[in-house]
């Protein structure tokens, strides 16, 4: 039977490592939307260029010998995957191999093959009292406060790496809105 600590954490925890994925995407639409509004900058500014040598008398004759500005190469579909935060990868990667000592370690979770024991706690029984089934008790209870403030950790990484992931997309997004305006007060 699981303990109440697994079933308040456990989903919590799964929420959080599904929902790292849709971060990374969208911080890859979002550095790719940056690019496409960079490349309109430049389009946008190599056509006044264009516009404001057509209006001078002398702008064809200018334009056919000066020489054409060398263009970048346009951007392959097959572009880098996006990358997230070093601080959210590190928190998945930590709750991963939390989960798989967690179920290791739980007797409802073990592999029937595997009959190790159960690690015993580092905690002596001299704490505990001298009656064996209150000493069981309050063992239980400590194994389930450390199953509790195991998985409340784990859940804190997480959240602190989805807090800088949001935080980086945060700056993406203040760097696209004043481009944009840019763009805008151009056209």
């Amino acid at each position: 039977m699981p303990t109440s600590a697994e079933l308040r954490n456990k989903p919590t925890v799964e929420m959080g490592v599904v929902s790292t994925p849709e971060l990374v995407r969208q911080r890859g639409v979002l550095e790719h939307t940056e690019k496409m509004v960079d490349k309109m900058d430049q389009d946008l500014k190599t056509s006044q260029k264009h516009i404001n040598s057509i209006k001078s008398v002398f702008g064809g004759f200018i334009n056919y010998f000066k020489s054409k500005p060398v263009e970048t190469p346009p951007e392959q579909n097959g572009s880098i995957a996006p990358q997230p935060s070093s601080r959210l990868k590190e928190a998945i990667n930590t709750s991963r191999e939390q989960e798989s000592k967690y179920q290791a370690s739980h007797p409802n979770l073990r592999r029937l093959h595997d009959e190790d024991p159960i690690p015993t706690s580092a905690v002596t029984t001299d704490v505990y009292p001298k009656n064996s089934s209150l000493r069981a008790y309050h063992q239980k209870i400590d194994s389930n406060l450390d199953e509790l403030s195991m998985g409340l950790g784990r859940l804190k990484n997480i959240a602190l790496g989805m807090q800088t992931e949001i935080e980086e997309q945060d700056d993406i997004l203040d760097r696209l809105t004043t481009k944009v305006d840019k763009i805008k007060s151009k056209s």
